[in-house]
């Protein structure tokens, strides 16, 4: 799940309702909003304005689809400015004591996005964001993948928002070069693959041009086709090329976070914003360590009862190589997860009380992005636009069977669609803000722990199953190690790529784009263990306390039914819940 903050508002409408009431003096008062309430508002207001493509991401009614955010570094210092003013307004205002009230849930996130984003300035990530992991082109293709073409209108504004691209991507050059100039960037070894990335968005079938072939509109095609040809695809091309030609000769050989400008203190912060908890390197990586031994006893103990023992190590080697535990076709590997996925719709109600109305659907990774092991994006608010799970389908010869369905859980049901579902459907239950958020501890804590729910509700078919269970939380807690180890603690990118190897059954080159990941997204994959084994022990509490009167699908819907909030708010939401059980009659 690429993400670390989703969060929009149908500002223009708020705009354009503010304005017919002003002029209409019969018009009914509104009711008076607490000042919490106000200053989501603005600042949501403010946001949908900065990044016009959450709106479409999100299939927001009443958006519009014309612009992409100005990534200029005159424009982030003026909105820098306006989070400082936000955050001392915010300051001002007394933490409202009801936990899970409307106020509160609105009070904590928009504390958690504004100090965060003022506390990670010192990274200046605008400056080197240019790996084959974390570059521009690994999102804002796929925004034109669902962009709405079904009226005049909205062909109109398609245009425009293509008209942006190139200054969009010339823009990215100008900041990279900037950071190369300023002792910041992305290490060589996670940008060698981008300008063949880049170029392979240059194609007849090219994912720019899907507005087009989306639409039954023979001009509006010849005009995207134009801006392509004569806008876009020279744009494509002179990123590629100043890839090759200055930023890999000039970009870090150094892999550890620290050879940025303040890198050694941008790391702890950047483990703090996605996690949401405060925790050490030292410890994040002793607590893998620990996480890793119990995993491995569960592959030991699967592979003497099921597959006649010996290495783990060698094992995990053959399920990706050996006929029996991989695919023979494409098709096979893409039905195999549709197959999962009508299992897991089916057993969703056994754990939960509510569930979402969007449906999620599998599709093939397209060319450009087909290193992935698997990415879920967002289905719409209205639940009318399915989530899309893009998984891998090349070369399934080297696919093992055994991790397919664990992935799947995680990015479909009743892991990221469901949470992340669930929350854009929520109305007026939570603040907008609540409903468009999203942490790494939260979310992917909640997607790693529905591999383990999966489980329970008995959706692995048999035990190689249970080997890539094992396998995916296995790799989960070895980022720990491995992310610590590469950003504070002098490891090299081959020991982090063999202790992957020794601990994982994923492909040798799933393993090396992941370890590549994690070189340049610093701190990101600690927040999925580490948010796991938070939502465990909260759900370990709750057992405890309430004995026989806990209740599972209660108790999930507690945990997913106020938006994407942060792992603390999750903390005193369950706490109170609990207090809540216990005075029911």
């Amino acid at each position: 799940m690429n993400k670390q903050s989703l969060i929009a508002l149908l500002a223009c409408l708020v705009v354009a309702a503010c304005g017919e009431q002003a002029a209409e003096p019969q018009a009914e008062a509104q009711p008076e909003i607490s000042e919490i309430e106000a200053l989501a508002d603005e600042f949501l207001a403010a946001v949908m304005e900065r990044y016009p493509s959450l709106g479409t991401q999100l299939g927001l009614e009443g958006a519009r689809h014309d612009r992409l955010y100005d990534n200029s570094l005159e424009a982030l210092a003026k909105w820098q400015a306006r989070q400082d003013a936000w955050y001392a307004r915010l300051n001002a205002i007394p933490q409202p004591e009801a936990v899970g009230s409307r106020d509160w849930v609105t009070h904590g996130i928009l504390h958690e996005e504004l100090s965060s984003a003022i506390a990670l300035r010192v990274c200046r990530n605008e400056l080197w964001q240019a790996s084959s992991a974390t570059g521009w082109h690994r999102g804002l293709p796929f925004l034109f993948e669902v962009q709405p073409v079904d009226t005049a209108e909205h062909r109109e504004q398609t245009l425009a928002r293509l008209g942006e691209v190139d200054r969009f991507i010339d823009t990215e050059i100008a900041n990279l070069r900037l950071g190369l100039e300023s002792g910041y960037s992305t290490p060589r070894v996670t940008v060698v693959k981008v300008p063949d990335q880049v170029r392979s968005l240059i194609s007849d079938d090219s994912i720019f041009l899907s507005p087009a072939t989306r639409a039954d509109d023979e001009e509006f095609a010849v005009a995207v086709r134009k801006i392509y040809d004569d806008e876009i695809m020279p744009a494509l091309n002179r990123f590629a090329d100043f890839i090759e030609s200055v930023y890999l000769e000039q970009a870090r050989d150094n892999i550890a976070l620290s050879a940025n400008t303040d890198g050694a203190e941008c790391y702890p912060l950047r483990v703090r914003s996605f996690v949401t908890l405060q925790k050490s390197a030292e410890e994040i990586h002793e607590l893998g360590l620990e996480q890793i031994e119990k995993i491995r006893g569960e592959m030991r103990t699967t592979i003497d009862e099921h597959f006649g023992g010996g290495s783990i190590e060698e094992f995990l080697r053959r399920i990706n190589i050996e006929p029996e535990f991989t695919f023979e076709s494409e098709d096979a590997v893409l039905q195999y997860a549709v197959d999962g996925l009508d299992a897991a719709k089916e057993a969703m109600p056994r754990a939960f009380g509510n569930l979402p109305k969007a449906d999620v659907i599998v599709k093939p990774y397209p060319d450009f992005a087909s290193s992935g092991v698997g990415e879920y994006h967002s289905s719409s608010e209205d639940g009318t636009r399915p989530g899309i799970y893009y998984i891998a389908v090349v070369e399934p010869e080297k696919r093992t069977r055994a991790w397919q369905l664990s992935t799947l859980y995680h990015e479909t049901y009743p892991g990221h669609h469901l949470q992340g579902a669930i929350s854009l459907e929520l109305g007026d239950k939570v603040h907008p803000i609540a409903r468009y958020t999203y942490y790494s501890g939260f979310g992917e804590g909640w997607a790693l722990y529905s591999e383990r729910l999966a489980d329970e509700l008995g959706l692995y078919r048999d035990p190689l199953d249970y080997i890539g269970l094992y396998s995916d939380q296995g790799a989960r807690a070895a980022r720990l190690v491995i992310d610590t180890g590469l950003h504070t603690m002098g490891w090299t990118r081959q020991r982090a790529i063999d202790y992957m190897m020794a601990n994982t059954s994923w492909s040798a080159i799933d393993i090396e784009n992941d370890i590549d990941r994690y070189i340049a997204w610093p701190g990101q994959a600690t927040a999925y263990m580490l948010g796991m084994l938070e939502i465990q022990r909260l759900r370990a509490l709750a057992e405890e306390e309430l004995g026989e009167r806990f209740d599972l699908k209660a108790f999930h819907d507690r945990v997913v039914g106020f938006g994407g909030i942060t792992l603390p708010m999750l903390h005193a939401s369950i706490l109170a819940w609990i207090e809540e059980q216990k005075a029911l009659p």
